[in-house]
């Protein structure tokens, strides 16, 4: 056990107006299994990164040990798994690796195969056993999850549980559940370090949230109450002071002007002290909610199609390179429907989601869609996006004020909507995409992976707005507790 010590980190990239990080101290214990959570665009990845070496930056980070990103970079896929990790861990026994592949579940063939013939979960599955076959490494883990199906998931959740030494970016809240013992939140106005899972942080990150909201509220209403008698006070006191020099009284005399002078300087005395009061309650206020994550309510308008049955599958059965991938698969999609589409990696559900599309893709047996059906999708890809959000909203027929609203409401910084999308975070990008499909009517959406790199406040965000308007969809999505809240049918693969 040793200790990282991050002190006043301050980091920005180039032109951007303000820094990422300002003046951070943190101290870590690399025996620790850390989750990184927080919005997108936040600097978790960066965090990461930088522990790394990868950026310069302002202050100092002093460790005992040395830091390893994933994931790791494979330049020729072609080449076998064994040579790949052969150069990633070239000075790592075979046998540390191979024991690694085993506490995985990986079949020990796929390591002489191509990696390139690998799917997505087992190339992350195969990468992570490297990563995890050296010594004296703490371990920078970004996004493990996100080409894992729910069963990939588990099996890795359960092998980080038994591991120690590293931190974990992810926005699957089970994942996060199963795997750490300390919670890292990159939050608005600062970094929160807290002993535990994810839902004890959350809980408790909720529940300071709703006790300063009630402070905010009590104190939003002491701060009226003390402004109103802070100016009645103070027209009282201009009111006394007025009658020294006033004529005479109703008796006939002229008023005592020590008295009313000693009346007026009384009563702007407690004027005083009253406005003295409402600024330490502002300021008290001030120093409230500075870190509250709004889930903004979000909008859907989906078409209802006139019949019950929108789409209906017989026997069908995804070809590549003339081979069948999975088993006969038939299934119906009526008005109302949100199916998930389950299954492990490799068996073809995005190809399913694709077919839905119109996109040609190999297979048997037969796809009857209803006519005028119309669909709004939400591609598993994002390299497509580039150039400016207008310029998008644009070209995909959509309303671009209500684009960019959307994308406000979803935590991207509108200092965003003018820079290149290539630019973007992956996590960006996809709320740009999923922004998009909201701001289409549709009768079905078809949605592969929404949530890949989104952060947990817009899973939820997103979750509420599924249960409220209810749109027919298909959908592949591996986060368990997502699927669970929105989906009522699971069609197997």
């Amino acid at each position: 056990m040793s200790l990282i010590n991050i002190k006043n980190l301050t980091f920005g990239y180039d032109g951007s107006f303000d820094n990422v990080f300002e003046n951070v101290n943190i101290r870590l214990d690399t025996a620790w299994r850390l989750g990184v959570v927080g919005r997108n665009g936040r600097g978790k990845t960066t965090l990461l990164k930088l522990l790394a070496g990868e950026y310069s930056f302002r202050g100092n980070i002093s460790a005992s040990v040395k830091f390893t990103y994933f994931p790791f970079a494979v330049k020729d896929k072609s080449r076998p798994t064994c040579e790949v990790l052969s150069g990633i861990c070239n000075d790592t026994e075979e046998w540390r690796i191979l024991r690694e592949l085993s506490y995985l579940d990986i079949d020990l063939n796929l390591y002489y195969r191509p990696f390139a013939c690998l799917s997505n979960g087992e190339q992350t599955k195969i990468l992570l056993a490297a990563l995890f076959s050296g010594d004296n490494r703490f371990l920078l883990i970004d996004e493990p999850t996100n080409h894992l199906d729910a069963n990939g998931r588990a099996v890795v959740a359960e092998y980080l549980r038994g591991k120690s030494g590293f931190m974990l970016v992810s926005h699957d809240r089970d994942f996060l559940d199963g795997c750490v013992d300390h919670i890292l939140a990159i939050n608005k106005t600062d970094i929160e370090l807290q002993n535990g899972n994810f839902s004890s942080w959350f809980e408790n990150f909720e529940s300071r949230q709703a006790a300063e909201a009630a402070q905010s509220e009590r104190l939003k209403k002491d701060i009226a109450r003390l402004t109103e008698a802070s100016r009645r006070t103070e027209a009282w006191a201009d009111k006394a002071e007025a009658a020294k020099f006033g004529g005479k009284n109703q008796s006939g005399l002229r008023p005592d002007r020590g008295y009313a002078g000693h009346k007026a300087a009384k009563m702007m005395k407690s004027a005083k002290v009253t406005a003295a009061r409402q600024k330490q309650a502002a300021e008290e206020k001030s120093q409230l909610l500075r870190n509250t994550e709004a889930c903004e309510r979000l909008k859907l308008f989906p078409l209802e199609y006139r019949n019950e049955r929108l789409l209906t599958a017989k026997e069908v059965e995804i070809i590549y390179d003339g081979l069948k991938i999975c088993k006969p698969v038939s299934f119906e999609i009526m008005r109302g429907d949100r199916a998930a589409l389950a299954g492990k990696n490799g068996c073809g559900k995005s190809s399913f989601l694709k077919l839905i599309t119109g996109e040609k893709i190999g297979h048997t047996g037969v796809f009857t869609f209803s006519s005028g059906l119309i669909i709004s999708y939400i591609p598993q890809t994002t390299d497509f996006l580039v150039g400016r959000l207008c310029d998008f909203a644009k070209s995909s027929g959509i309303d671009e004020s209500l684009f960019m609203a959307i994308l406000s409401k979803t935590g991207m910084d509108k200092s965003h909507f003018e820079r290149d999308m290539a630019s973007f975070s992956e996590g960006q990008k996809k709320k740009v995409l999923i922004a998009k499909s909201l701001c289409e009517s549709a009768h079905l959406y078809v949605w592969d992976e929404p949530l890949n790199y989104i952060d947990l406040y817009s899973r939820i965000q997103i979750e509420k707005l599924l249960a409220e308007f209810k749109p027919t969809m298909i959908f592949v999505e591996h986060d368990k507790a997502f699927s669970e809240a929105v989906a009522n049918k699971t069609i197997e693969i």
